[in-house]
């Protein structure tokens, strides 16, 4: 008897290319600098990946006052909410510079992640490590000064530690917002900007009004006691 020929098994799927193309139920979308890409209460519908650009999320509170959630940058996922049962979007996502975007529809996400394991392993070991930093936010938050929260906050925005090279220039990023990732007004943020600045841990791009030069000597303020 003949024995049943095993089934011929599709090609490897390659994560990278999922996230890099478009397909069935994915779309590239290009954003310009500060528009909106959904707003707190719109139906949450799709999943999005960073391809390039930086994103900020945000959300408003009953009574008026905005704060910022997280600035993402590529290789980042966001409003995954929408597979865990959320209805609407529990916040805003707005384009802080241009950006490419990949928007995967909520039914091709479930569909990839249920059928392909590389691609579900990626997408959980992301989810995992914005956990722990969401983790160290709090712990920061509760028990380090305004001082060191914002140091550690420009260290992250320069991805000082990601593959051990800090981002030339930050982007352009308000002091009020600033302000709101580390729980702290306005002017806290100024004067610290300034000391920082005279220290020589940072220095402006093209002026006060331009990017942002992160200096790996400001990781003295965060691990100064």
């Amino acid at each position: 008897m003949n024995p049943i020929p095993a089934v011929k098994r599709n090609r490897k799927f390659d994560p990278k290319t999922f996230l890099a193309t478009i397909g069935e139920g994915r779309r590239i979308l290009v954003v310009s600098k500060d528009q909106t890409i959904y707003s707190q209460g719109d139906p949450a519908d799709a999943v999005f990946y960073v391809q390039k650009g930086k994103v900020r999320l945000s959300v408003v509170s009953k009574a008026g006052k905005e704060a910022t959630i997280a600035i993402l940058s590529e290789g980042s996922f966001f409003g995954e909410g929408a597979l865990a049962g959320q209805v609407l979007r529990m916040g805003s996502a707005a384009a802080m510079t241009s950006c490419e975007l990949l928007q995967v529809d909520k039914k091709a996400m479930m569909n990839a992640l249920h059928r392909e394991h590389t691609f579900s392993d990626v997408f959980v070991a992301y989810l995992l490590a914005r956990n722990i930093r969401y983790e160290e936010d709090l712990v920061d938050q509760l028990f380090n000064s305004s001082e060191k929260r914002l140091a550690r906050v420009l260290l992250l925005l320069s991805h000082f530690g990601k593959e051990g090279i800090p981002e030339a220039v930050v982007p352009k990023i308000s002091q009020e917002t600033l302000a709101e990732m580390i729980g702290t007004t306005r002017s806290r943020v100024s004067f610290f900007m300034n000391r920082f600045r005279k220290l020589g841990f940072i220095e402006y791009s093209g002026g006060l009004g331009g990017g942002l030069q992160v200096h790996s000597s400001l990781l003295n303020i965060v691990l100064h006691d």
